[in-house]
């Protein structure tokens, strides 16, 4: 069997013009060569399988060919590769420096590629110092890294410093058609696009999975097989499940939930795929940031298509939730309810409660016209109208009645209290509801109106006063009420209410009852239910002009007794043997 050679070793590029995604990096270490400005020191950073160590590979053989050497000259004895993962040791940095003093036999440099070179120690850093500031003129050193926080600042000010950047989606996707051309592959180009996608930015990472794809599906690449084979979830998933979200079908949109677990996939990557997805929508809709869009050409149109169907409220609501479900679904106990209630919230942002009570259906005027039918005009008449039209229809066929309430509706006394009365009380008088000076039918739909707008905005009720008993009563009269009313309180249940009135004594001065209370809470309770005392007092005594003046004299607070000592200090004060009966019996309070 013939040995076979991975793509990201049988491609490597051979020269600054076949890095992929690297340009400005590449023309500077081109012009540095150029102009004979090339330091001695350079520090190669960045992400993984970017081109760090090709790009040495190449600028060491760059500099040391003067165009007489053979095309696969490779100038082995001049580069020297040093994995610092292994080599990290003081021993072994004083080993190379001991190498550096001796020149190269071949050509004009001996180069150094240490890579990973945050790995060193402490110490081995130390070493290095002094040779890396000022090194032979034979001698360059490149290092290589991709986490260069872990550098120490005295090396890194001795090297010059080349940041290479993540490999774009476009740029891996032309590499990667390349590559497949190259190999007589035939490839979608949506399918190169998911590889891509997949990579990360990393060249390396892409060409590993096109191998694994191809051994997979053969001379044939299609984005089925890619999406089957690297375990990913279909463009067209999220374009089904996006199209059920806006159509609030929640039924549906759990079933596409449940066949996508059953297929393997996980919750945690079909919802952060959907935030991805909605993320997608939104920035189609702007056009100057649908380059941020990094899809295929046919995915492109989709996508377009779909995001004229959402609004950017939706889409920015449905990232929210999204990404919410995303950051609890590690820490949730039930992990695929977490999911489907996302799913069902999402189903709900653009749902309309009214739908389902609209009976109204309008045909729109291009259905008929799409008929050839010409749609006929007609008036819808206002509400104003209707309710006139009915109104005088119904003041035809009812008399009109006075709307009258009856004063014992206003009353809070009981059947069985009034009838016990000793007092005799003359017929109440009417209370009639006026709104600008006429009478309100009782029947009519305008007199209905007018009966929910007093209740709403609480109109004024005249009283005709003349009508209203104001009899003499007395003070003893007046208690022997009072005490009635806090019996008929009691009874229904309200002790606290009985207690706070029998707090202090009433007492009468003309028709107004004075109360002294020791505190505001009593105060605030009594005025509280003001009214329904008020209409008792006047009922019983027949006389509706008796008002309440309620005052609060902290000083009487003293007066009462609420701890034990301050009964016991109570007690004491009627009578001294109290005392003398606690200390006999050596009693506790």
């Amino acid at each position: 069997m013939e040995h076979f050679v991975v793509s990201a070793r049988k491609y490597r590029p051979q020269t600054f013009k076949d890095v992929v995604g690297q340009t400005a990096i590449t023309n500077t270490l081109l012009n540095a060569i150029e102009n004979n400005h090339l330091a001695q020191a350079l520090l190669f950073t960045g992400p993984r399988g970017v081109g760090k160590t090709t790009c040495a590979r190449i600028l060491a053989k760059m500099i040391n060919s003067d165009g007489t050497e053979k095309e696969d000259e490779d100038f082995a004895f001049n580069i020297f590769e040093l994995d610092a993962a292994s080599n990290n040791s003081v021993d072994d940095i004083r080993n190379l420096t001991d190498q550096v003093r001796i020149p190269p036999q071949v050509g004009k440099y001996k180069v150094y590629i240490i890579d990973e070179v945050h790995m060193l120690s402490q110490s081995a850093f130390n070493a290095f110092l002094k040779t890396l500031e000022e090194p032979p003129k034979h001698c360059i050193f490149i290092l290589a890294t991709t986490e260069k926080h872990k550098i120490i600042p005295t090396i890194l000010s001795r090297c010059q410093i080349f940041d290479f950047k993540r490999i774009t989606v476009k740029d891996a996707k032309e590499y990667l058609k390349y590559i497949a051309k190259e190999q007589d592959v035939t490839a979608e180009d949506d399918a190169l696009h998911i590889i891509a996608q997949k990579a990360d930015g990393a060249m390396r990472d892409a060409l590993s999975i096109f191998d694994r794809v191809v051994s997979f599906s053969g001379k044939n690449l299609t984005r089925q097989a890619v999406t089957e084979n690297l375990n990913v979830l279909d463009y067209e998933t999220y374009f089904k499940v996006t199209d059920l979200i806006l159509e609030n079908n929640i039924p549906e949109l759990l079933i596409s939930f449940n066949t996508t677990l059953s297929k393997g996939f996980d919750g945690h990557h079909f919802i952060s795929g959907l935030a991805s997805h909605f993320r997608d929508l939104l920035v189609c809709q702007n056009p100057q940031t649908i380059e941020l869009l990094e899809v295929g050409e046919e995915i492109s149109s989709k996508y377009n298509e779909q995001s004229k169907k959402t609004s950017q409220e939706f889409l920015i609501k449905g990232i929210q939730l999204a990404n919410e479900c995303d950051l609890k679904y590690k820490t949730s106990k039930n992990q695929r309810l977490l999911v489907e209630l996302c799913l069902m919230q999402l189903a709900s942002i653009t749902f309309d409660g009214e739908k389902k009570n609209n009976s109204l259906k309008i045909i729109p005027p291009s259905y008929f016209k799409s008929k050839g039918i010409q749609p006929i005009a007609i008036t819808i008449p206002k509400t104003s109208d209707v309710i006139n039209s009915a109104e005088e229809e119904v003041i035809e066929k009812e008399p009109i009645k006075e709307y009258e309430i009856e004063k014992s509706e206003i009353e809070i006394e009981e059947e069985e209290l009034l009838s016990s009365s000793e007092t005799l009380v003359k017929e109440p008088p009417k209370i009639i509801l006026k709104k600008d000076n006429k009478r309100v039918s009782g029947l009519s739909l305008s007199s209905i109106k007018t009966k929910k707008e007093y209740e709403l905005r609480q109109l004024e009720v005249i009283i005709d006063e003349e009508d209203l008993p104001k009899e003499d009563f007395t003070e003893d009269a007046m208690q022997k009420v009072w005490t009635k009313y806090v019996s008929s309180i009691e009874k229904k249940g309200q002790f606290n209410l009985a207690s706070i009135l029998s707090i202090d004594k009433p007492t009468l001065k003309g028709t107004t009852i004075h109360l002294t209370f020791p505190n505001q809470t009593n105060k605030v309770e009594i005025e509280r239910h003001q009214g329904k005392l008020l209409s008792f007092l006047r009922k019983k005594l027949n006389n509706f002009s008796i008002d309440l003046s309620i005052n609060v004299n902290e000083e009487l607070e003293k007066q009462y007794a609420y701890t034990p000592r301050e009964k016991y200090e109570k007690l004491k004060e009627k009578n001294k043997l109290i005392d003398s009966l606690r200390k006999t019996f050596d009693l506790d309070i």
